[in-house]
């Protein structure tokens, strides 16, 4: 896994980060799992390097990408996150699944590509 640091944030290589102001135009197309994260979350952290393996697998038939929820609140309260990490898969903008708490890679895969 490949980590570049912009600034305070880590971006991963397979990854998207998403805010307040990109998130409705990044999940509007195809198929997009977004986790609702922080950064003081530890299962979030475990989850990170899970979602950056699976992100590589399925690159050109999803997308992944992560929502801090902290700088994100108001998109968060929107989707009634109250646990993280908390997984939600959109397709063409409408939520068609949800996932709280941590997953393996295998399932996170057959979660997303049910829908892709």
């Amino acid at each position: 896994m490949i980590r570049l640091k912009m600034g305070e944030i880590m971006v991963d290589e397979h990854v998207k980060h998403l805010t307040e102001a990109s998130f409705e135009k990044e999940i509007k197309e195809g198929v997009v799992l977004v986790d609702f994260y922080a950064d003081w979350c530890g299962p979030c952290r475990m989850q990170a390097p899970v979602l950056e393996k699976v992100a590589k697998e399925i690159k050109g038939k999803a997308m992944i990408a992560k929502l801090d929820v902290d700088s994100a609140q108001r998109v968060a309260s929107s989707f009634q996150v109250t646990s993280i990490p908390t997984l939600i898969l959109f397709k063409k903008g409408k939520e068609v699944g949800r996932i709280v708490g941590l997953k393996d890679a295998d399932a996170l895969k057959q979660f997303i590509l049910a829908q892709a």
